[in-house]
């Protein structure tokens, strides 16, 4: 077989099996798994650097990573909702994907979830079928039980207990009717609400990302090429079949073949925007574009669903990290991390969360909330560490019905899509929104934190009725970077995927990552993207 020298690596072959597009949360996995079998060749292409940065180890390194500019990260500007500011979103573009970058919090959604994805005709889906993949996956901290997972590839860490403002937090929680459980993702927490520390994809104060988990294990095997720094420019197409891909990086441009099979990984903005510019999308869309179309599918980019957090921040009377991660105290936590892996710096984004109804007519758990033992303003040099102990309470509903859209807006693949969120435009979600608010204010008002507490910092006495509330929605809080649906499956012939992920109106090409969502998930999105990979694998493998 001929071959192509990439200098630094391996020899790139004119021809794979599999030609995954990504190598982020889902695309990890699916590397690990095709390439089980050394007689099949797998090509992994990944649009940023290696992981090799100390800041992605390093859990709260996600302060110096999760800015615009940075290598690790794409930056999209993004319409939140009519005419509020445009804002930037973030996305991981490493090895590892967003699971290199993001706040390491191991969230899997309730069973309900993916019940409703099996009922819209998602056969296959249903939790049953992914519940065990979550199982599969876990090597978890906390005891083996029929729904958690010991053994598996993926790390799973509890933030330890010993901090009284976390343990007041967990005791306000009671008060509210939240019950204490030792794991918010335990069925009864995500079916009746409840709080724990908060679960993390740490392990020895180091972040475990999906690369470390799944790819870096195989990236010996002779069969298994990874290539960084490389973006692929679109999918090539012969009679309707994908065929391969034309990539870019330093070297120049090449156009490789995929023997069976390409499957999108990009994530839920990237994998929409690279069906467009290959020719799948919107018809009229790509006409306009001058886009020679493949196939007509009006809902590529459609369907975007993301959780809106709102947020409120507290002064202490101590008990906070604050003055551990800035200035001299950051500069102690430095010293801790790097000699002993402790401390601060090997903490999550939240130190607590779990799953509470906002009303009490409710039947299941509406919101999932966070909590974070720090609190933070925009300053000069962007966003700073209040000089004050404080405490920082998110919350976002789970189940939006909002639904915004990507489409790109050149056949240029440099040129970024135009994003609009959408934010708050179906009842539901502005219903929602007011009694959250009014959730997390009294969450601060319960007795357990009163000898904590001495003020609401932000957002303070400006926010008072249900009108302030929507009328400010988008300026309380942001995106929670859980992007999904916009190439979502189901049985319908609207649907971008069928169950199989394959792509309706071609042949040989799959979209396999969180923008398959019919809809979103009731929490983060990290461990979903994953255990889609396991599943995705279960049908192109035919297990």
């Amino acid at each position: 077989m001929l071959a192509r020298k990439i200098p630094g690596r391996f020899p790139l072959q004119n021809s794979y099996d599999y030609i995954i597009v990504g190598a982020g949360s889902s695309g990890c996995v699916l590397a690990n798994r095709l390439s089980e079998d050394p007689s099949t060749t797998v090509l992994v292409v990944e649009s940023g650097p290696d992981d090799t940065s100390p800041l992605i180890r390093m859990p709260r390194g996600i302060g110096k990573l999760l800015v615009p500019g940075n290598p690790h990260v794409s930056a999209y500007q993004v319409s939140p909702r009519g005419n509020a500011p445009v804002e930037t979103w973030l996305k991981g573009r490493t090895v590892g994907g967003s699971s290199s970058i993001n706040g390491m919090v191991y969230v899997r959604g309730a069973p309900a979830d993916y019940d409703g994805w099996r009922d819209l005709g998602c056969t296959g889906w249903g939790w049953d079928d992914l519940g065990r993949h979550f199982v599969a996956l876990e090597d978890h901290e906390l005891p083996a039980n029929q729904w958690r997972g010991k053994g598996g590839p993926l790390k799973i860490s509890m933030q330890p207990a010993g901090s009284p403002v976390c343990a007041a937090l967990l005791q306000a929680g009671e008060e509210m009717g939240v019950a204490h459980v030792d794991d918010m993702n335990g069925i009864p927490a995500v079916t009746d609400g409840g709080m724990s520390y908060q679960p993390t994809t740490t392990f020895h104060g180091k972040r475990f990302s999906a690369a470390r988990a799944f790819l870096t294990p195989v990236r010996g095997r002779a069969n298994l090429h990874v290539l960084p720094e490389t973006e692929v420019l679109r999918i090539e197409f012969q009679n309707r079949r994908a065929t391969g891909v034309s990539l870019r990086n330093k070297t120049g441009t090449h156009s490789v073949a995929a023997a069976r099979e390409v499957i999108i990984s990009a994530g839920a903005i990237q994998s929409p925007k690279l069906l467009q510019l290959s020719g799948v999308g919107p018809a009229a869309l790509l006409a306009s574009l001058n886009i020679p179309l493949v196939a007509d599918s009006p809902n590529v980019g459609r369907n975007l669903r993301e959780h809106r957090y709102l947020s409120t921040q507290y002064r202490l009377r101590g008990g906070s990290l604050n003055a551990s991660l800035s200035g001299l105290g950051l500069l102690r936590s430095v010293l801790q991390y790097l000699l002993f892996s402790s401390g601060p710096l090997t903490h999550a984004a939240h130190e607590v969360g779990g799953f509470v109804k906002t009303r009490p007519e409710l039947t299941r758990p509406d919101a999932q909330i966070g909590l974070g033992l720090y609190s933070m303003r925009p300053g000069k040099a962007g966003i700073e560490i209040d000089k004050y102990p404080g405490l920082n309470v998110i919350g976002y509903f789970t189940k939006p019905e909002s639904q915004g859209e990507i489409r790109i807006q050149s056949a240029d693949p440099a040129v970024a899509p135009i994003i609009e969120a959408n934010h708050f435009t179906a009842e539901i979600d502005r219903i929602s929104a007011v009694s959250l608010f009014r959730w997390l204010r009294r969450f601060g008002q319960q007795p357990a934190l009163k000898p904590w507490i001495t003020e609401e910092t932000d957002p303070g006495a400006r926010i008072q009725t249900d009108e302030d509330v929507l009328q400010n929605a988008i300026s309380l809080g942001g995106t929670a970077f859980h992007i999904a649906g916009t190439c979502r499956m189901g049985a319908d012939d609207a649907a971008v995927l069928d169950p199989q992920l394959r792509v309706r109106g071609v042949q040989g090409l799959r979209v396999v990552d969180t923008s398959i969502m019919p809809t979103l998930v009731s929490g983060n999105t990290n461990a979903p993207a994953m255990a889609i990979a396991l599943r995705a694998a279960d049908f192109i493998l035919n297990r």
